[in-house]
């Protein structure tokens, strides 16, 4: 849950549930227009969901089209030089959202005054310049709300506020713009955030101006399976724009990468009647696809593969899955949008039918697309206007729905369309709500009626005749799963956890610890340097909060290790935070001053960390292991240990260890071994960068990252062989851990533990225990042989 604050000062605050800022920017320092190159995640209060997930694309090599943001603090500029901020307030006041009358009247009010409030010329002026600086000609573009509400780890707000395609000129870009704030206050937006608990006075609107590309396909991606959460890249496409697949007016080719196998798994071909185009020069509009391209493969094996790779190299940035939007013209492929996918493991309980299902009759049959079992009877909308007539626990009936259809689609007890997929609307917001749906029937409109009777299974995508109880299970039968077996390795298995909010579902895989917790999250966070917490006298702030995120991962995985790495972030990522103003610019952050080295040099930094480490043991966690990021010789950890031992760390008793992600501290492990390391853990993603000289993230040279070069795999083996001998435990918490056979060739070279992610944990032991069985059976049939 999220709140937002904005202070007489100008100060934008979000805060997280339990108090945590998450983000926080001061409209003073913020310009009215930010270009895509200087954004990153951390600007989302300026730029919105949307627009600093574009630059942060942007930032790690995506091919993301040109653009600029105008900012949410240009938009609280525009309400107070027009005066119509208190106004716009005040129309809220006691509002009640599930009185749809009210709701729309306020609604509207509110909408009326932005449309005919005078936009300030100095902020005409800089768009204006900003339009001819993207391009000396009038370009195409789209014009996108990106509201600072929007695209968090858990709510999409997909749909909740307006985009325009196909704007040309600055007169029509202006008026957009303008149509872009006053969306900010549609009924159904108003509705969404008022149930998902946000501030609707303080939350604000950025722009996203951006290049429009004329998509020739263009569709969704799910980096991971968006129920599931299984390592399978789902890509739904059709022709035309983008917008048909994502508000369910086509149902889309789908198609299945499996990434473990890293091939096409599964294409489903659909009939696509009708694609979304350009208009001339302002707008879109719907059209039929000609006959002869309606059941067409919309994607080729390549493309299906690249866009997979895309998405991989997103979700690997991020580190949650993501909901990716894209679109191919003359070949090339551009990302247009990511966002985190809310929706993996929320789903209610679904029913056992087995008994009822057998005799039942099936009459009609979709996508699943959100699971869960309901029983009710039909309602059948045709236009949004009709939405009045839902009531609670009836099954919603549509063509598609639209994010107007939202505060009906809350009291359903499941929804079933005629178009879509998996990525559509529907499927979104169903997830989301954990409603049972099923999409792309393509006749339910039809052959359903209103009042009937029917039951959903969302999974497997049936609509069955009639109400279907549910059975409770035979005791045996729960008793039996409840005695499902655990695979037990001698290897470890551990998982990696970036942020606290994960460490449940972690914990849940059954894995044996923590192999790696990064904390830059937490701090980055913040949206505050510790710099600032130690110039402003707020120490007390920010060692409570990583203390208190800490040990949210500590308490899921009781008894077990939790190996929590000192702070990494690179110098761009701290100049974007209050109290970054002196950081340097470095040619290359990655290689320049971040972890342990900057700690080394930066004691009151440093010692803030600590003090949260100290807090934990003492409260008796004694299974919290450190390790330096970084490290390139002996002399940097002995300087840290010493650091921690000035804090009154008692090292001798504390589990303390390194990161081997340079080829510097592979080639050196024995010296590290020699001054005390207990543990040491192969960041492979850096590691195979700077071995090969590879930026994995750079699409030009992708292809050429490879985690088994010979090289890699030689200071790989080296270290692990030296840590048997020293009896240390040697992990590896990188992408190559997460690919099982990577995992193989580890436990055949006498690796003690693996961290994987959340995602690989179950394909990772069973690669670990097949491969320790083998080589188990191997040395018994050398014995006998012998």
């Amino acid at each position: 849950m999220y709140s937002f604050t904005v202070k007489k000062t100008g100060m934008i605050i979000i805060k997280q549930e339990g108090g945590k800022i998450i983000s926080g920017a001061s409209m003073k320092d913020v310009p009215n227009i930010l270009w895509l190159e200087e954004i990153r995640k951390e600007d989302i209060v300026s730029v919105g969901g949307k627009g600093a997930s574009l630059g942060e694309m942007a930032s790690i090599g995506l091919p993301v089209p040109k653009a600029f943001v105008v900012t949410a603090q240009a938009f609280r500029r525009f309400l107070v030089e027009t005066g119509i901020e208190k106004k716009i307030f005040a129309s809220y006041e006691r509002l009640d959202v599930e009185d749809n009358e009210a709701l729309e009247k306020a609604a509207d009010g509110a909408k009326t005054m932005v449309l005919k409030a005078k936009m300030p010329a100095f902020i005409k002026d800089e768009i204006r310049h900003a339009y001819k600086k993207i391009s000396a000609e009038d370009m195409i573009v789209a014009v996108r709300s990106s509201a600072t509400a929007e695209d968090l780890p858990d709510a999409s707000f997909a749909g909740q506020q307006e985009t325009y395609l196909n704007i040309k000129g600055e007169a029509a870009l202006l008026e957009a713009v303008q149509k872009c704030w006053a969306s900010l206050y549609g009924a159904r937006a108003i509705y969404y955030r008022a149930k998902q608990g946000f501030d609707d006075h303080t939350v604000n609107i950025a722009v996203v101006v951006q290049q429009l590309v004329h998509s020739e396909k263009a569709g969704v991606m799910f980096t991971s399976h968006p129920i599931t959460g299984e390592p399978l890249t789902i890509i739904e496409g059709s022709w035309g724009l983008g917008e048909a697949v994502v508000s369910g007016s086509v149902s889309p080719d789908k198609y299945i990468f499996d990434q473990r196998s890293e091939k096409v798994d599964d294409v489903l071909i659909s009939n696509k009647k009708v694609e979304i185009i350009a208009d001339g020069d302002h707008g879109t509009k719907l059209v039929d696809v000609p006959a002869a391209r309606q059941d067409t493969q919309v994607l080729s094996a390549a493309e299906i593969t690249k866009l997979a790779m895309y998405g991989k190299i997103a979700e690997n940035h991020y580190g949650i899955p993501q909901d990716v939007e894209w679109g191919i013209v003359n070949g090339i492929i551009y990302i247009l949008q990511s966002r985190p996918i809310t929706t993996i493991g929320n789903k209610k309980e679904a029913k056992s039918m087995s008994g009822q299902q057998q005799n039942a009759k099936i009459i009609l049959q979709g996508q699943g697309a959100a699971p869960g079992i309901a029983s009710g009877r039909v309602v059948i909308i045709r236009d949004v206007k009709d939405t009045g007539s839902v009531k609670e626990g009836d099954i919603l009936v549509t063509k598609m729905t639209s994010p107007d259809m939202v505060p009906a689609m809350r009291k359903v007890a499941a929804i079933i369309t005629d178009e879509g997929g998996l990525t559509c609307h529907a499927a979104i917001v169903s997830r989301e709500l954990g409603t049972p749906a099923v999409v792309g029937t393509k006749t339910a409109t039809h052959v359903l009626t209103n009042g009937q009777l029917i039951t959903v299974d969302g999974e497997k995508g049936l609509i069955y005749e009639g109400e279907i109880t549910a059975p409770a299970k035979p005791a045996q039968v729960v008793q039996m799963a409840a005695a499902a077996p655990h695979i037990i390795t001698a290897t470890s298995v551990k998982v990696n956890v970036s942020i606290p909010e994960a460490a449940a579902r972690a914990a849940a895989t059954g894995a044996d610890g923590v192999g790696l917790l990064r904390i830059e999250h937490l701090i980055l966070g913040l949206n505050k340097t510790p710099g600032w917490f130690i110039a402003n006298n707020k120490e007390e702030d920010f060692v409570r909060e990583l203390h208190d995120g800490i040990k949210i991962v500590l308490d899921a995985f009781p008894g077990k290790p939790v190996w929590v790495r000192t702070l990494d972030a690179p110098t761009d990522e701290f100049r974007n935070m209050l109290g970054g103003e002196n950081e340097p610019h470095e040619h290359n952050p990655m290689l320049g001053w971040r972890g342990i080295r900057r700690d080394i040099q930066s004691p009151d930094q440093f010692r803030l960390q600590v003090e949260s480490f100290k807090r934990l043991w003492k409260e008796g966690y004694d299974n919290l292991g450190i390790m330096f990021p970084m490290v390139s010789h002996p002399d940097e950890f002995l300087a840290a240990k010493a650091m921690m031992m000035a804090c009154g760390v008692d090292v001798e008793k504390v589990t303390l260890g390194i990161m081997i992600e340079i080829p510097a501290s592979a080639i050196m492990i024995e010296d590290f071994l020699k001054c005390g390391i207990k543990f040491a853990s192969f960041g492979t993603n850096d590691l195979v960068q700077y071995t090969l000289a590879i930026d994995r993230n750079n699409e030009n040279v992708a292809d050429m990252y490879q985690p088994q070069h010979p090289a890699v795999l030689h200071l790989i083996h080296t270290a692990i062989q030296m840590c048997r001998a020293y009896n240390v435990e040697c992990s590896i918490c990188g992408q190559a851990g997460s690919d099982p056979k990577m995992a193989t060739w580890l436990v055949e070279h006498g690796i003690a533990s693996l961290s994987a992610n959340i995602d690989a944990i179950a394909k990772i032991r069973e690669a670990v225990a097949r491969t320790e069985k083998r080589i188990i059976l191997e040395a018994a049939r050398n014995r006998d042989a012998e």
